[in-house]
């Protein structure tokens, strides 16, 4: 063990409960282990990969199973890559649950579909284990401290489990029962690639016209330093003021005439842009605000 391993595991001494374990050292995993060792809470950690630890600042070298670390681990976080592996971390020979205790928490950081999140809670109940999913973001802060942790679950497994979640996130929100923290992370991925779409067609139709996308980067950048504009019209809806129902119809009549415009610059230029045309197809019911509900 590095001597930084050697100062956390000191500092893990007056850590209190729960013990935590992480499975799967990859990007998420690994920072996950290395931010928890920087709070004094040092993870029993294992990959398949032997060496997979020997980078990570404070974090102990890797135990022989998922079923090592279950057994002096009481909150389980679980970050593989997809379903098939979750399956196999928990269920397969040397898996989480064959040494797991009973009223242990088996956390899954792995972003899957709804359905596997129940299917493998079930399987955890069969072991008086509990199952929370969290989702977390942005990946590329989990070793700072810097994930927010979206989870699903009873909100009493959750409370069992904040003190290891709050060592690596900066943000606990939990969004309701299991499965709401992968429906908001995967909702919340929607968001991430549907951006990335629209500003592939907004950069190729500037490109089209003759202008340098970075101009275009800079006008953005320039205009919305802090990208509020993203969630402006859902905060607006959100809120749902008199106010705010006034403006739907003169923003309904700009957001067309605008996506129209940028129909006539494509069609011109020849430019696929399926994303607007979708979006102008639909621009009633992307403004629309419920009726307030007595």
């Amino acid at each position: 063990m590095t001597t930084a391993a050697r100062s956390s595991a000191r500092a893990a001494v007056d850590r209190p409960a729960p013990r935590a374990g992480v499975i799967g050292l990859g990007m998420i995993g690994g920072g996950v282990a290395v931010s928890l060792a920087r709070r004094g809470r040092v993870p029993a950690v294992f990959d398949v990969r032997p060496e997979a630890a020997d980078a990570l600042a404070g974090v102990p070298d890797v135990l022989g199973s998922a079923a090592e670390v279950a057994r002096i681990s009481d909150v389980v976080l679980v970050a593989v890559v997809d379903a098939d592996q979750a399956r196999t971390v928990l269920t397969g020979p040397g898996g989480i649950l064959a040494g797991a205790a009973p009223g242990s928490v088996v956390v899954l950081l792995s972003t899957v579909a709804v359905p596997v999140v129940h299917e493998l809670a079930a399987l955890c109940a069969e072991h008086g284990v509990d199952l929370l999913d969290c989702g977390v973001t942005p990946g590329d802060k989990a070793a700072d401290n810097g994930l927010v942790a979206i989870l699903g679950g009873d909100a009493a497994v959750v409370e069992r489990a904040r003190p290891v979640l709050v060592d690596f996130a900066k943000e606990v929100v939990h969004c309701g029962p299991l499965g709401a923290g992968m429906a908001t992370k995967i909702a919340r991925n929607v968001v991430t690639y549907g951006c990335w779409r629209a500003v592939h067609e907004a950069s190729t139709l500037a490109a089209a016209a003759g202008v340098d996308p970075a101009k275009l980067m800079t006008v953005i950048d320039r205009a919305d330093p802090d990208g509020a504009t993203l969630l402006s019209w859902l905060r607006m809806r959100t809120a749902a003021t008199p106010k705010v129902r006034a403006l739907v119809p003169q923003v309904e009549r700009l957001m067309d005439k605008d996506l129209a415009a940028a129909q006539d610059l494509a069609g011109t230029l020849g430019v696929d842009i399926p994303l607007v045309d979708v979006a102008r197809n639909h621009v009633a019911e992307t403004l629309a605000i419920e009726e307030a509900t007595r």
